[in-house]
């Protein structure tokens, strides 16, 4: 792909070519990479301009985060052939917007946006993207049937039809305009009992001087007023009286209002098409920089795009199972006979008298049984590339990084304390050149004290 920058706005980031600061390959696993924080970024590839009428749309591509992104895209865009890959900016006109965006903890989606007549519609879906550090693959499948799939490192996460998860279409049905609740319609399921009166003595005060309290003999009411004794809750207050509450005879239930076809409905069979796909672009926000985009693919073919996403993502992904992966493990090849185990030609059997005594033969290393690994204690998901653990190669350079990260921090901690104890070491040796300097002039005190 040949990718090139928009000119729209000068201070867009700029993109670099790296494989990250750990990764599976450290060839293949490179990609344009984000390389300058809090930055906007518009760049764009250009290919051979189709439609997608009568047949499957398939988009995919990698992204890593490996700079533990906060707040920040990591979706594309694809643009009709018309598109000015110079002026290409956030309000540029797109066909799709797929791919993860994080931005915060309450921001972990996977967007699917898909523009219909001019408007732009979101899925009515929440999606979750990976949150890691490591490597993902997300795809997206249109297909002529109108349905749609979501994967995400070959796994499906969501699918359905478009109709059904996107507001594309008028409703099919809608209320009747001409239907209105009737009057006398009781939507009550209960009612105050009639019959039902309150008792003669209900009412009390809810607060009541304080038969306790007494006037201070201290108060002058002429300077302080006319004394009050303070209130107290009246134990007798029984609170609002209601009647109670008995079945409403006329009860009908909660009147639902009727509905009908909706006329300005009409089904389009071509939710799913676009007349022109001619540019793929990444238009984006970054608040902190870091996420490699790489292994982009645009094909009507889904089991290729599969394979495509075994060969790329997959190649340094592999499997992580108790028992080698049948879609990963090597090819079988014949153990080579042991030369102990070889079989002998069988001589004439001796004389009884001068047989040597039987010796079992020592078994053969490479013949040996295996031990029988035990089962894992829940159930193995199957082996399909949807199940990978992006965590393999990665992980263990990540974790290899982290590692002499701790030794180099224990390191210099140990350096500190060692700096430390020879200050302190250097402090008692003055002390003592003190206690000896003092021992003197303590000896020659003692004969004067005699005296």
């Amino acid at each position: 792909m040949r990718w090139v920058e928009s000119k729209h706005k000068p201070d867009y980031g700029r993109f670099v070519l790296s494989a990250g600061k750990f990764y599976g390959d450290a060839e293949k696993d490179k990609g344009i990479q984000t390389s300058q924080d809090a930055r906007f970024y518009a760049i764009s590839s250009r290919f051979e301009p189709f439609s997608n009428r009568d047949k499957s749309l398939v988009v995919q591509f990698t992204v890593k985060h490996e700079q533990n992104i906060d707040c920040g895209g990591g979706y594309v865009k694809l643009f009709p052939a018309s598109l000015k890959q110079e002026d290409m900016h956030g309000d540029s006109e797109y066909n799709i917007m797929f791919g993860p965006d994080i931005c915060g903890p309450g921001t972990k989606k996977v967007h699917v946006i898909l523009n219909y007549k001019g408007k732009n519609a979101l899925i009515n879906k929440d999606i979750r993207c990976k949150d890691d550090e490591f490597t993902h693959l997300y795809t997206l499948i249109l297909r002529p049937d109108n349905t749609y799939e979501v994967k995400i490192d070959n796994g499906r996460v969501e699918g359905g039809a478009l109709e059904d998860d996107w507001d594309l279409l008028p409703p099919r049905r809608i209320r009747d305009p001409q239907a209105h609740k009737p009057e006398d319609w009781d939507e009550r399921a209960k009612i105050d009992d009639p019959e039902d009166t309150k008792p003669e003595d209900w009412d009390k005060p809810e607060h009541i001087p304080d038969p306790d309290a007494k006037k201070p003999e201290d108060w002058d009411e002429e300077m302080d007023g006319e004394w009050e004794p303070p209130v107290i809750q009246n134990p007798e207050y029984k609170g609002e009286w209601r009647p109670r509450q008995i079945d409403n005879p006329d009860y009908k239930g909660k009147w639902v209002h009727p509905e009908i076809d909706n006329p300005e409905y009409s089904p389009d069979p071509l939710l799913y098409a676009y007349d022109s796909f001619g540019v793929i672009g990444l238009d984006l926000w970054q608040v902190k920089s870091g996420t490699i985009f790489d292994n982009f693919l645009i094909t009507d073919d889904e089991k290729l795009a599969e394979e495509i996403g075994n060969e790329t993502w997959g190649a340094t992904k592999p499997c992580l199972y108790p028992f080698p992966c049948p879609s990963q493990a090597p090819p079988a090849h014949p153990k080579p006979p042991c030369p102990s185990q070889a079989p002998l030609p069988i001589p004439s059997p001796p004389c009884p008298s001068q047989a040597p005594p039987a010796h079992p033969k020592p078994p053969c290393p490479s013949q040996a049984p295996l031990p029988i690994p035990s089962p894992p204690a829940h159930p193995k998901p199957p082996c399909p590339t949807a199940v990978r653990v992006p965590q393999d190669a990665e992980r263990r350079m990540k974790e290899q990084q982290d590692e002499e990260q701790r030794q180099r921090q224990e390191e210099e901690e140990k350096q500190h304390k060692d700096d430390d104890g020879g200050d302190n070491d250097n402090d008692d040796e003055e002390e003592e050149d003190e206690e000896e300097e003092e021992e003197p002039e303590a000896e020659e005190a003692a004969p004067r004290d005699e005296l």
